[in-house]
C-alpha cells in the first residue's frame, strides 16, 4: 500500500511541476460562444441556464441523505462519522454549482466563469478526499480534504488572477479538473473499497466523461437534434453522474472483513 501511495504522490508532484513549466493555456474567448443562445421568457441562453436545475435537485437530495445519516447513526451507511463530511461538502458544492453555472450561462464571460468553476473544483476535491478515505485511510481522508479544497480553489483563483493580469493560465485548473478524476480512478483500481457497491464509482465517472464529450460536441449535437445542445446535455449527464454517486451511497454496506481490527472510537454503532 505504502509503495503505491509513494508512487502516486511522486507522480502527482511531477504533474504539478509539468503544469508549472509548460506554456500557459489562456481561456479562449470562443469558449463563451455556445451553440444554443435562444432567449425565452427573458432568460438568455435559456436551456443552458435552466438545465442547471438538475444540479440543484441532485445536490439537495444528496445533502438531505447525508444530513439524515448524520442524525441517525444507527442507520448510517458510513463506518465513521468523519466520512460524512467529504460527501456533505461534495453535495453542497453541487448545489452551489447550480447557481454559479446559471449565473455564468446567463451572460457568459470570464468574470462570471469564476463562479461556475469554484464549486466544481471544490466538489472534485471533496470527492477525491472521500475516495481516499474509503480506500486508503479512514482518518487521513477527511484530514486531507481541507488541503485538497485549498488546492482546488487556488487553481481557480490563480487562473482568474492570471486572466486579469493579461496572461491567462489554465494549467493548474486543468490539473485539478482532470488529474483529480484520474487519481480517483487509480485509487479505485489499486485500493479496495471498505464498502459494497464500490465499482459504482466507475459508472459515475463514465457518465461524467460522456458529459465532457457532449460539451466538446456542443455545436454538433445541437445541429443534429435542433432541440438540445451538447452543453445542455453535459449538465444533464453530469447531474446524472451525481445521482449515481448518491445511489451508490444509498445501496452500499460496509464489508465485514474491512471492519475487523478497527478501534476508532468514532465508529458508528451499526457498523461495529
Amino acid at each position: 500500500m505504502h509503495k503505491r501511495l509513494w508512487i502516486m504522490g511522486v507522480f502527482s508532484i511531477g504533474i504539478v511541476l509539468v503544469a508549472s513549466i509548460v506554456s500557459p493555456i489562456p481561456q479562449s474567448m470562443a469558449y463563451h460562444q455556445f451553440a444554443d443562445q435562444h432567449t425565452y421568457w427573458g432568460v438568455q441562453n435559456f436551456f443552458n441556464v435552466v438545465s442547471n436545475l438538475a444540479f440543484l435537485l441532485s445536490g439537495v437530495a444528496g445533502v438531505i441523505f447525508i444530513g439524515g445519516s448524520l442524525q441517525s447513526p444507527a442507520h448510517s451507511v458510513f463506518i465513521t462519522r468523519s466520512e460524512h463530511w467529504p460527501y456533505l461538502i461534495f453535495f453542497l458544492s453541487v448545489v452551489m454549482a447550480c447557481f454559479g453555472s446559471a449565473y455564468y450561462h446567463w451572460a457568459p464571460d470570464n468574470d462570471r466563469l469564476l463562479w461556475d468553476r469554484l464549486p466544481i473544483a471544490i466538489a472534485l476535491m471533496a470527492l477525491l478526499a472521500a475516495t481516499f478515505s474509503e480506500r486508503v485511510s479512514l482518518k487521513l481522508g477527511p484530514r486531507l480534504m481541507p488541503l485538497f479544497i485549498l488546492l482546488g480553489v487556488g487553481s481557480v483563483l490563480y487562473w482568474y488572477w492570471s486572466e486579469q493580469m493579461g496572461a491567462g493560465n489554465l494549467n493548474f485548473y486543468i490539473v485539478v479538473q482532470f488529474y483529480s478524476l484520474l487519481l480517483i480512478v487509480l485509487l479505485s483500481l489499486f485500493f479496495s473499497s471498505r464498502y459494497r457497491r464500490g465499482a459504482d464509482i466507475y459508472v459515475a465517472l463514465i457518465l461524467y466523461a460522456i458529459a465532457k464529450l457532449a460539451e466538446i460536441m456542443d455545436q454538433e449535437i445541437y445541429d443534429l437534434t435542433q432541440i438540445i445542445s451538447g452543453h445542455t446535455l453535459k449538465h444533464l449527464l453530469a447531474a446524472l453522474a451525481i445521482c449515481w454517486i448518491l445511489r451508490m451511497l444509498r445501496k452500499r454496506e460496509p464489508l465485514p472483513e474491512k471492519l475487523s481490527g478497527l478501534s476508532n472510537p468514532d465508529i458508528l454503532s451499526n457498523s461495529a
